[in-house]
C-alpha cells in the first residue's frame, strides 16, 4: 500500500477563522444535500411540469448518486496535490451552475444535466469535506467539530427540502433551486473569506483504496451501508407520492410532516454521536430497525395522518442515525487512512442512493408507493439480520481494531470524539 506523502503543517491560525471554517463548510454540505433531496419534496410538480411519472421523475436522485459514487474516488485522487480550500470553492460554483441550470430548464433532460453537475460536486465535496475538521480547529475541539459538519445532513431535511417545498408551493419549483444557487454562491464567497489555505496533507491514491477494500470490517461496513440506504432511499424518494395518495394529504401537511421527520433526524445524529461510543454495531443495529417498522407498518397506520406523523418521526430518528454509524464504521476500521476512509464512505452511500431511488422507481410506476414501503422495510430488516451475523466494530468493551485486524488505540480516540 503506498505510504502518504506528508507536507509542511499549515501555520497555526486564529480558533474563530478555524470555528467560522467548520461552519462554513456545514453550510456547503447542507446546499450539497439540500439541493440533491430537493426533487424529493418537488417530485409531483417537477413531473407535471414535463409531463412524466413519479418513477421517471425518480432519476432526479439516481443521476446524482450515481455520478457521486464515481466522483468521490475519481475527483478526489485526481486533484490530490491541489489546495483543499480552493476545490471546495471550485465545487460550489459547479453547484451554483447546477441550481441554476435545474431553474431555468426548458425540457427534462436540461433537469437530467444539472443533476449529473449535481453528482459530481456532492462526491468531491464530501470526500473532502467530511474529514477537514482536524485540519480547522485544535485536537481537543475536532468531535465537535466533526458533528457540526454532519449536522448538515438532517438540516438539509430539517431546513431545505421543507423550505423548498414551501417556495415550490408558493411561487413554483423553479424558485426553489434559484434560492439554492444564491445560497451556493454564498457559501462560496464565504469560504474564500473564512477558509484558511489548506495544502494537501497526504495523497490518497487508488493503491490505499484497493488496499481498504480488501479489509473484511471494510467490506461488512460496504454491505450493511447499502442495505440500510437502500431501504431508506428507496423508500422515501417516493414518500411524497404515498403520503398523496394514501394518506390524502395536502400541500401544506406533506410540508409539514418533512419538517417533523428532518427535526426527528437531527435527533438521531446527535444521538448516534453519542451512543457509537459505547457500541457502534449495536446503535446501528437500532437505527436499521427502526428505519424496517416505521416502513413497513406505514402502509398499515400511515393512512391516517396522525399514524404517518408518527412513523416518519420514528423513522427519521432512525435515519439520522445512519451517516454517523457508517462513517463512523469506515473510520475505525482505517483510522490510519481518514481522507480514503470518507471516500469509501461517500462512494458507497451515493452508489447506493442512486440504486435506491432507481429501484424505488421501477417498483412505483410498476406497483404503487405502497409497495415501495414494503419492500425498503423488508431490506432494512435484512440489513439488521446482516448485523447480527456479520463482524464489525463494536464498543469500547469489545475494542474496535485497524483495517488489518489489530487493536487500536486510535480508533478508540476515534471513537471518543464522535
Amino acid at each position: 500500500m503506498p505510504a502518504a506523502t506528508p507536507v509542511p503543517p499549515v501555520p497555526a491560525r486564529s480558533p474563530v477563522v478555524g470555528r467560522l471554517g467548520v461552519v462554513t463548510v456545514m453550510v456547503g454540505i447542507f446546499s450539497l444535500v439540500t439541493t440533491e433531496i430537493l426533487p424529493i419534496g418537488l417530485l409531483t410538480p417537477i413531473g407535471t411540469t414535463f409531463g412524466i411519472s413519479d418513477g421517471s421523475a425518480g432519476l432526479m436522485m439516481t443521476v446524482p448518486g450515481l455520478l457521486a459514487a464515481v466522483a468521490a474516488p475519481v475527483v478526489t485522487v485526481a486533484t490530490r496535490r491541489i489546495d483543499r480550500r480552493l476545490m471546495l470553492c471550485a465545487l460550489m460554483l459547479l453547484l451554483a451552475v447546477a441550481d441554476f441550470l435545474a431553474a431555468a430548464a426548458p425540457a427534462y433532460w436540461v433537469m437530467i444535466a444539472s443533476r449529473v453537475l449535481v453528482g459530481l460536486a456532492i462526491g468531491a465535496f464530501w470526500s473532502i469535506g467530511a474529514g477537514i475538521a482536524p485540519r480547522l480547529v485544535p485536537p481537543e475541539q475536532v468531535g465537535r467539530a466533526t458533528s457540526v459538519i454532519f449536522s448538515a445532513v438532517p438540516l438539509g431535511s430539517v431546513l431545505g427540502v421543507p423550505f423548498g417545498v414551501f417556495l415550490g408551493d408558493a411561487a413554483g419549483w423553479r424558485t426553489a433551486f434559484t434560492a439554492m444557487g444564491l445560497l451556493t454562491l454564498g457559501v462560496c464567497g464565504a469560504l474564500i473569506a473564512l477558509m484558511p489555505p489548506l495544502p494537501p496533507e497526504s495523497t490518497t491514491g487508488l493503491g490505499v483504496l484497493g488496499g481498504l477494500i480488501g479489509a473484511a470490517r471494510i467490506r461488512a461496513g460496504l454491505i450493511v451501508t447499502f442495505l440500510v440506504v437502500l431501504a431508506h432511499f428507496g423508500a422515501y424518494t417516493y414518500v411524497t407520492p404515498f403520503l398523496e395518495v394514501e394518506t390524502h394529504a395536502s400541500t401544506r401537511f406533506v410540508t409539514l410532516v418533512l419538517l417533523v421527520y428532518g427535526t426527528a433526524g437531527v435527533v438521531g445524529n446527535f444521538a448516534a454521536g453519542a451512543l457509537v461510543r459505547r457500541s457502534l454495531r449495536g446503535t446501528f443495529g437500532v437505527a436499521a430497525g427502526m428505519l424496517a417498522a416505521s416502513t413497513l407498518l406505514l402502509p398499515v397506520l400511515g393512512t391516517d395522518e396522525g399514524g404517518a406523523v408518527v412513523l416518519l418521526i420514528v423513522w427519521g430518528l432512525a435515519y439520522g442515525a445512519v451517516p454517523v454509524c457508517s462513517q463512523m464504521w469506515f473510520l475505525t476500521s482505517a483510522p490510519r487512512t481518514p481522507e480514503a476512509a470518507s471516500v469509501l464512505f461517500t462512494s458507497s452511500f451515493q452508489a447506493t442512493i442512486s440504486l435506491g431511488a432507481l429501484g424505488g422507481g421501477i417498483v412505483v410506476d410498476a406497483s404503487s408507493p405502497t409497495t415501495v414501503m414494503i419492500l425498503g422495510g423488508a431490506t432494512a430488516a435484512l440489513a439488521l439480520v446482516t448485523l447480527r451475523v456479520i463482524g464489525g466494530p463494536g464498543g469500547p468493551h469489545t475494542g474496535p481494531r485497524t483495517a488489518d485486524g489489530r487493536r487500536s488505540t486510535a480508533v478508540h480516540r476515534a471513537g471518543k470524539e464522535s
